[in-house]
């Protein structure tokens, strides 16, 4: 998707752009996206994401209000818009889940971008601009991260996909649900979440 540079970008203080590395590209990209965009970087191609729509946040709003009512450890938190530095097949991934469950803590510095070791779910409600790299490229990256748990809320197939279980570039385990049933998760939350709300 293009991204919309602003007039006041093509000042004297815009980087020379001709023979720039993806990585700074993507710096630059990540520099001019408007609010509420997200900018990506999945193997090597950059991603920019323009705000969600509303029935994708309700989605997001519901795991979000399910895992605080159901957790068993009162220390995990919901963190929504956090960037995740990931290892990648040959570069870094950059990475912005719809949703990352940690403990408590976990992200309290300044920092942009954040390493996976505490991070014990993502979630990823898919958009039509987004399904592909959700079904096919973040299942890699954060298998590779050694994230526990990927929960994949496919809104164009109708189904939520949890992936448990990482080894190498990919899970071990997947199990598919339709939406509007009941779907477990497994440890380290270890609950059922309800996908009728969905």
């Amino acid at each position: 998707m293009p991204l919309p540079v602003p007039e006041d970008a093509l000042s004297e203080g815009m980087p020379e752009r001709e023979g720039a590395s993806v990585q700074e590209t993507f710096e630059l990209f990540s520099a001019l996206a408007p609010k509420g965009w997200r900018v990506e970087l999945i193997e090597g191609e950059i991603c920019v994401v323009p705000p969600a729509n509303g029935e994708h946040e309700e989605i997001v709003t519901e795991v979000v209000e399910q895992v605080i009512a159901r957790r068993g450890d009162r220390e995990l938190r919901n963190f929504t818009g956090i960037g995740l530095s990931l290892p990648g097949a040959t570069d870094t991934v950059r990475a912005i889940p719809d949703l990352v469950i940690a403990p408590k803590g976990s992200f309290d510095d300044q920092q942009e971008w954040h390493g996976p070791d505490p991070v014990l779910l993502v979630a990823e409600v898919t958009s039509s601009s987004t399904a592909s790299r959700d079904r096919v490229q973040k299942i890699r990256a954060y298998a590779r991260a050694g994230i526990p748990v990927y929960l994949l809320i496919d809104r164009e197939a109708g189904e939520a996909v949890v992936c448990s279980g990482p080894s190498g570039d990919d899970y071990g385990h997947k199990s598919i649900h339709k939406l509007g049933t009941v779907v477990p998760l497994p440890r380290p939350l270890g609950f059922e979440l309800d996908t009728s709300a969905f």
